[in-house]
């Protein structure tokens, strides 16, 4: 397996993960490790986003090689188109299906003045646009420097601004002051939104890491030593994480800075086992099954957000989405948590098999 191969099944691992933890065929009805931390603490479905941003910052090592020896202006002028139709694929997707039921069962325009702002390819957007340019005028060893800065400096305006509470914290502060209550999430029970402005900061380093770890990669061949070094640096920095988790606590919804240094020591770790089974293991791994999600990544799990929510929207029987009429029909008899398990494995079985297709026909489709 080529080295970048290994960076896709990464990615692979990531949509799979992703696809399943979101269309649960019962939200309500989902096994505690599929769900994220209620507020601070760490579930493996908080592994899920930050790993993706981590190998985002993977792909920046194949996609700069590109561009070097060519002008900054066109660099730059990639970079902005790129971040501009992700942030716009996110908008679109939270806007979408730009109709909503009443109660009374007609249905409404969803006005702009309600839409969410930010979201899960925002966030991308915005962390992609920070981290390519910085990858293009600093060194490494400054890219460590300043992921220091970003790490420490959001910590301290979280203490400074507020407190590490839902209602408290100075990300729902600044989105507030900047967006207003109808532009950001109200899953929590309160207008704040996990992607906010403020604790994308954090999140860059997610990708900083993810392209350190990748140029880290490509120089020389894959041994044992380089595995080894994986390996200690991934666990040193889940031991830095729980000590900062003392003062700081981890948290995905604030994206807290020891919450970093756990999602990219446990993705230094993974990496180090993919990296071992696919490379020196005496009897080697093969991931096909993820590389085809990785190949893809982007549309599949466009894909997959778009079908629900459309399967969402479309009303069946007095009100039953399509969704739940599909999951009940399907799965219901296998019981609340079971069932809808297997409807979120089924889901994400549909999508496989569009990536499956895409793959067959040697159809890479990017932003």
């Amino acid at each position: 397996m080529k080295r970048f191969e290994a960076l896709d099944v990464f990615r692979g691992m990531t949509i799979f993960l992703m696809i399943i933890v979101n269309t649960p065929g019962d939200g309500a009805m989902t096994l505690s490790p599929l769900l994220h931390a209620q507020w601070h603490g760490f579930t493996p479905t908080d592994l899920v986003f930050p790993s993706f941003l981590f190998a985002v910052g993977n792909a920046l090592v194949f996609a700069n090689r590109k561009w070097e020896g060519k002008p900054f202006r066109a660099y730059f002028g990639k970079v902005l188109k790129r971040t501009l139709l992700l942030f716009l694929l996110g908008y679109l997707m939270y806007w979408a299906p730009f109709y909503k039921w009443t109660d009374a069962g007609s249905l409404l325009p969803i006005h702009i003045s309600e839409t969410r702002i930010f979201g899960v390819l925002q966030r991308i957007a915005l962390c992609y646009f920070v981290a390519s340019l910085m990858i293009h005028f600093l060194s490494e060893r400054a890219l460590w420097a300043w992921s220091a800065i970003f790490l420490f400096s959001y910590w301290g305006i979280l203490y400074a601004f507020g407190d590490y509470t839902l209602e408290g914290n100075a990300v729902l502060k600044l989105d507030r002051f900047l967006m207003g209550d109808s532009h950001l999430y109200m899953g929590e029970g309160v207008p704040f939104d996990p992607e906010g402005l403020l604790s994308t900061l954090p999140a860059i380093v997610n990708v900083i890491a993810g392209y350190l770890f990748g140029a880290y990669l490509v120089r020389g061949e894959i041994n044992y030593e380089k595995i080894a070094k994986t390996m200690l640096v991934g666990t040193a920095l889940l031991f830095a994480a729980y000590l900062w988790n003392l003062s700081f606590p981890v948290n995905k919804k604030l994206w807290t800075s020891s919450y970093v240094l756990l999602t990219v020591g446990l993705d230094l770790l993974i990496m180090a086992v993919i990296l071992y089974t696919t490379n020196l293991a005496s009897r080697r791994a093969h991931y096909q099954f993820f590389l085809i999600f990785g190949m893809n990544a982007l549309f599949i799990y466009l894909l997959s957000e778009y079908l629900a929510i459309f399967l969402y929207f479309i009303r069946v029987d007095e009100g039953v989405s399509l969704f739940r009429y599909t999951y009940l029909s399907l799965f219901g008899w296998m019981g609340p948590y079971l069932g809808s398990l297997a409807f979120a494995l089924a889901f994400t079985m549909v999508c496989w098999a569009a990536g499956w297709w895409l793959w067959k026909k040697k159809i890479y489709i990017k932003v």
